[in-house]
């Protein structure tokens, strides 16, 4: 069903990729959205290594959603900052991409765990501590809207971009 990866050499494991994802703040969505044109959005996100899915949390309306109940496949993509290797051109990034299927994460608790993973991911950028998460988490736990990819497949790469 996946192709395989055409250059296996760079290939990255899975160990390698999911400390890409940990590592990583942002990243690329990308949908089937309207007339099936490619819809591509940054996201910041949360990943579960050991359920093999990433939460994101947005809008309850507008384009994403809209493609994502449209069409439940997914895949998204996240590239380390790279770092140059002495004596080289270049810089080598690690790259990942997921594929999978979108679903909403269930209204209430489901959804508060979820917020709240996210937010404990961006402690000290985001938030500076564990009180101001959860005062967010009250004050607006409830509106948002979260959502899951479940991950299919992941492959990861590493690049000298010289």
């Amino acid at each position: 069903m996946f192709r395989p990866m055409r250059r296996s050499k760079q290939q990255l494991t899975r160990e390698e990729c999911d400390q890409v994802l940990n590592a990583c703040m942002r990243g690329v969505m990308a949908f089937l959205g309207d007339d099936d044109y490619p819809y591509a959005v940054p996201l910041d996100y949360a990943y579960d290594v050991a359920a093999g899915k990433l939460y994101f949390h947005g809008a309850r309306e507008g384009h994403k959603v809209d493609a994502m109940r449209a069409h439940d496949k997914a895949s998204f993509c996240v590239m380390d900052e790279g770092c140059r290797v002495e004596g080289k051109f270049g810089l080598n990034i690690r790259s990942v991409i997921c594929f999978g299927r979108l679903r909403q994460v269930e209204p209430g608790e489901a959804t508060i765990a979820a917020v709240r993973k996210l937010g404990m991911r961006y402690l000290g950028s985001v938030y500076p501590t564990e009180e101001d998460v959860e005062r967010e988490i009250a004050s607006a736990g409830k509106r948002v809207f979260c959502y899951e990819l479940d991950i299919e497949h992941m492959t990861g790469k590493l690049v000298n971009e010289s």
